[in-house]
């Protein structure tokens, strides 16, 4: 019996007939175990993946250590202010040097063997030194290793395993202009608010990217949400229901995004202000607008602070600009199992009243306890369940808008990101395919 190569799997993943306007993904993409092993190749040893933010590091000495594309990392700024990100791994036998995940230090300590490193990576004390002979030390390799390529964009930090003469900036296309604009929601900084929230998910990773930005299953899968808020506010717009406002964008490179300008139904603490904050509290949502047209203009103003946004950066980066502001990055460890750190970001200059409701609409609708992210875990691990009758059913339909999806705005609820997504995935994981067929 003849294997499969990943070549000749991926042959059969996708039906992409633009003309007759059908998309449809085979759901064994979901749950097989060799395609999972080339995607740890061809995508997350090879794109470019949210690591940290900057203002997670913003002190001389500040750290953080977690988990990204399954790699460990040590994330720091050092004495005289550069950042760097190591992978946590001894250069001696192996052990994990930092095992807390935040703090400030001027040296790291292995705790196996005591071997202590600088906050340059550098190794500066082996006990008992004398042991060792001088090719050892004064080998290069016996110092934290650097991830292979760091950089930052709009203080959003990535890391990349892969050389290639990709830069960040290049490799973002459209979508950094997005993350400018994110930037931008304070006169100096965006800082991340306490420690992540973690979760995890029984269903492949690829579900939630296509789910973040889907505006097409709002108004059914969140109807307990929208039932709350129409009781709360008296009635949630017609439009938000029947016609899911907005429009959804390919951004280059796999990038997607899924925006509105006005008509939802929930406030923005970035002054957007609704009837349920009371009256008292518009003055700070005017004034906090009024601050920003001053800065930025009245058109560039308008969109940053009235308009809502569900922003994907290929391969697992999600930021949900909507109520509140909440980056999500994830990384599968199986075919139906993935982990999830959301971050809650802020403008660091944001008053107390404000920032006050922004804590209060994550933990209402983004948080893991809130009414969006139960109701969509149940239905992604609910697909996953179901993919086991993959061989008898096939294919998930994608095809939603694809007819118009060149024309100027396509609709919210179509379903162009996530063929933008599903594109790209395919176009990588056949070249890496055939890179390693020969």
């Amino acid at each position: 019996m003849r294997l499969e190569t990943p070549t000749r799997l991926l042959e059969n993943m996708l039906i992409d007939d633009r003309q007759r306007g059908v998309f449809r993904v085979n759901r064994r993409a979901f749950i097989d175990d060799r395609l999972f092993a080339l995607e740890g190749r061809a995508i997350f040893e090879r794109c470019w993946l949210y690591a940290a933010h900057e203002s997670e590091l913003a002190a001389s000495g500040a750290f953080v250590s977690r988990i990204v594309g399954g790699k460990p990392l040590l994330i720091n700024r050092d004495r005289n202010g550069g950042l760097h990100a190591f992978f946590n791994t001894c250069p001696h036998r192996g052990a994990t040097v930092c095992r807390e995940d935040r703090g400030r230090a001027r040296n790291f300590t292995c705790p196996y063997h005591g071997w202590v490193f600088s906050d340059e990576g550098k190794t500066i004390h082996r006990p008992i030194d004398t042991s060792y002979s001088p090719a050892c030390m004064e080998d290069s390799t016996q110092h934290l290793t650097p991830v292979p390529r760091f950089d930052s964009f709009a203080g959003f930090l990535f890391v990349n395993f892969a050389q290639g003469p990709e830069s960040l900036e290049t490799y973002l296309a459209g979508a950094g202009e997005y993350l400018k604009n994110i930037q931008a929601q304070d006169r100096e900084s965006m800082i991340v608010l306490g420690s992540p929230q973690t979760y995890s998910a029984r269903a492949n990773w690829k579900l939630l990217q296509e789910n973040s930005a889907d505006g097409y299953h709002a108004s059914s899968t969140h109807s307990t949400y929208f039932d709350y808020i129409r009781n709360r506010e008296g009635a949630v717009r017609d439009n938000f229901s029947r016609t899911g406002f907005g429009c959804v964008r390919n951004l280059g490179n796999g990038h997607a995004v899924s925006e509105s300008l006005d008509g939802t139904p929930w406030g923005r603490p970035l002054a957007r202000w609704i009837d349920s904050w009371g009256t008292e509290i518009r003055a700070d949502v005017d004034a906090a607008y009024a601050e920003m047209v001053q800065r930025v203009g009245a058109e560039r103003a308008k969109t940053i602070c009235h308009g809502d946004r569900n922003l994907l950066i290929f391969p697992n980066l999600v930021i949900n600009d909507i109520m509140g502001l909440v980056i999500r990055t994830y990384y599968p460890t199986s075919p139906s199992y993935f982990e999830v750190n959301a971050f809650a970001l802020a403008p660091k200059h944001e008053g107390p009243r404000l920032r006050d409701l922004r804590h209060r609409n994550f933990l209402e609708f983004l948080g893991p306890a809130g009414f969006a992210t139960p109701d969509d875990q149940e239905m992604l691990e609910s697909c996953q369940r179901a993919y086991a009758t993959q061989t008898w059913v096939q294919w998930n339909d994608l095809s939603r808008g694809m007819l118009t999806e060149d024309g100027p705005n396509p609709a919210k609820q179509d379903e162009l990101q996530m063929r933008t997504f599903w594109r790209r995935w395919h176009e990588l994981m056949r070249r890496a395919g055939e890179t390693e067929a020969v």
